[in-house]
């Protein structure tokens, strides 16, 4: 097991290499629902994660951009040769990659991880699965609670698909270098919603306007989709703020907006 200094850690990529194999190997085990699915790692650096996960034998792939870490990942470790894409994560086709479902993990760039994330739900049904170490703040985000306000567009959208854990969280120095800001460490795990009972883009369409005023009630916030005279802004919900609705909540307003919408085209 080990961690080296030889590869530069690049500011352009968000890099910060985590340099506590502890640390690594409590990552490495988040997936352990999941042992028998292909592992996609985001982002292997310099394989301090990628050497727990190949000692758990997992069927496993890399994706690494920079290509100084590739070219350390190929001396290092052999067995992952024909297995490093040497790609920007974000611009991957993970159906050609895989026609099975699959687990993804990683130390992500904290510059493009909600980035990731996004991408991860437009794969949700290949992805039961994901895990890994990104900053506190955004961590806090995904998990957060209606309410609270933390809470937000891409809680909502996450949480509509996954359960979101925090797991735990991972101080400065045990990176190289340190970040200026604390780490943690979640996973996301599939939930048994196959529909969202509603128009999705429509769904999305309230949820982001609602929250792009989200100092605003409802019904101010979403007049441009539905006039403050119509009967249905009437209802109670539209005297909350966006980050008081919960998922379902969010869902079943996308319904009745939709309803609304098609009696005022008849």
């Amino acid at each position: 097991m080990m961690y080296h200094r030889t590869v530069r850690p690049k500011k352009s990529l968000g890099q910060h290499f985590l340099k506590d194999l502890s640390v690594a190997e409590r990552i490495a085990q988040t997936l352990g629902d999941f042992p028998l699915l292909p592992v996609l790692e985001v982002g292997a650096g310099t394989g301090v994660l990628t050497q727990f996960l190949l000692r758990e034998q997992r069927d496993l792939q890399v994706v690494e951009l920079d290509a100084e870490s590739v070219a350390y990942l190929e001396k290092h470790y052999p067995t992952l040769n024909g297995r490093i894409l040497q790609q920007d994560f974000l611009k991957l086709n993970l159906a050609d990659l895989y026609r099975q479902a699959f687990c993804v993990i990683g130390n992500y760039p904290y510059n493009i991880s909600t980035q990731i994330f996004f991408k991860i739900l437009e794969y949700k049904d290949l992805i039961p699965c994901c895990s890994g170490m990104i900053q506190k703040e955004v961590a806090e985000r995904l998990t957060a609670k209606a309410g609270t306000k933390a809470y937000g567009i891409i809680t909502v959208f996450l949480q509509a698909w996954y359960d979101i854990e925090y797991l735990f969280t991972v101080e400065p120095q045990v990176f190289d270098p340190p970040p200026k800001v604390r780490s943690a460490v979640i996973r996301l795990t599939r939930n048994r919603r196959t529909t969202l009972d509603c128009d999705e883009k429509l769904f999305r369409q309230v949820v982001k306007t609602a929250f792009n005023q989200r100092r605003k009630t409802m019904r101010n916030s979403l007049k441009s989709m539905l006039s403050k005279e119509h009967p249905l802004s009437q209802d109670p919900v539209f005297d909350k703020r966006p980050e008081q609705l919960t998922v379902d909540e969010f869902i079943a307003l996308t319904q009745q907006i939709s309803a609304a919408i098609a009696g005022q085209t008849e």
